[in-house]
């Protein structure tokens, strides 16, 4: 396949998977599988950012209103919450790179980390038929949500949107709520992640030439745009539909990973 088609489809697959229970590694790393197009780890790093500029320009608004107090005491105490999680994410996320706590992207891992999500996703649902979920997380809540975060960073195919967002709905959260605060979370975690994974990769690779440069600013331009349409439909999905379908479509996919890479 075309190099230049490949970086549009690897744009479409993270803008598309990003933010989806579904694992965007697992879904990027089939496909670089499939079509041997394995790209750089700066150029994952681009178009996940683009992923990251959509949302942020999504939330941009009730952030504001969030930062500025038009939102009253509440929004205050959600603003603070949010921060709660992301400085908990982040001393959990130093302490594992300092520990080497991550597996290694191995295929029959991926496979079976998407066919628990998958199930785990199910068992969610079943428990949230039984139990109304609230709008508000508690600071318990938020903190498992941040806390989790770190299970999505040491096992491949995990999906940090997922995995934040079962936390949430365990939590006591309707979908809605929990999908709204994984989303907000994911905005400093991926922000700092992918500055971080920038820096490192053009302190150890040096500065990439321009027709990388080149792919990096098209992967980035189709994963911004495809993700910013693909959030707006989740976050209007999940306020009369379950996410019961994406545990399934995990199951499958964990199923065909262990067909075809295996």
């Amino acid at each position: 396949m075309n190099e230049w088609l490949i970086t549009v489809f690897l744009g479409l697959i993270e803008g598309v998977t990003e933010f989806l229970p579904i694992s965007s590694t697992g879904h990027l790393l089939l496909a670089e599988h499939l079509f041997e197009a394995k790209r750089s780890e700066l150029f994952n790093v681009g178009i996940q950012a683009g992923a990251l500029l959509a949302v942020l320009l999504i939330y941009a608004p009730r952030l504001r209103r969030m930062v500025m107090g038009e939102l009253g005491v509440e929004g205050k105490r959600y603003l603070i919450k949010l921060g709660g999680a992301f400085i908990l994410t982040a001393g959990l996320g130093l302490m594992a790179a300092r520990l080497g706590l991550k597996l290694p992207e191995d295929p029959g891992v991926i496979a079976w980390t998407l066919m628990v999500g998958g199930v785990l996703i199910l068992v969610a649902e079943g428990w949230l038929k039984r139990h109304e979920g609230h709008e508000n997380p508690g600071w318990a809540t938020a903190l498992v949500i941040g806390a989790s975060q770190m299970v999505a960073a040491v096992f491949p195919g995990t999906s940090r949107s997922g995995v934040t967002i079962l936390a949430g709905m365990f939590g006591g959260l309707s979908r809605s709520a929990a999908t709204d605060f994984s989303f907000l979370l994911g905005i400093p975690t991926l922000l700092a992640a992918c500055a971080l994974s920038f820096y490192r990769q053009l302190k150890s690779v040096g500065v990439p030439g321009q027709e990388e440069w080149m792919h990096l600013g098209l992967g980035f331009a189709v994963s911004g745009v495809t993700a910013y349409f693909v959030v707006r439909w989740l976050l209007g999905y999940v306020r009369s539909r379950t996410f019961s379908p994406f545990g399934w479509y995990r199951i499958g996919l964990g199923l065909v990973w262990l067909v075809v890479v295996r």
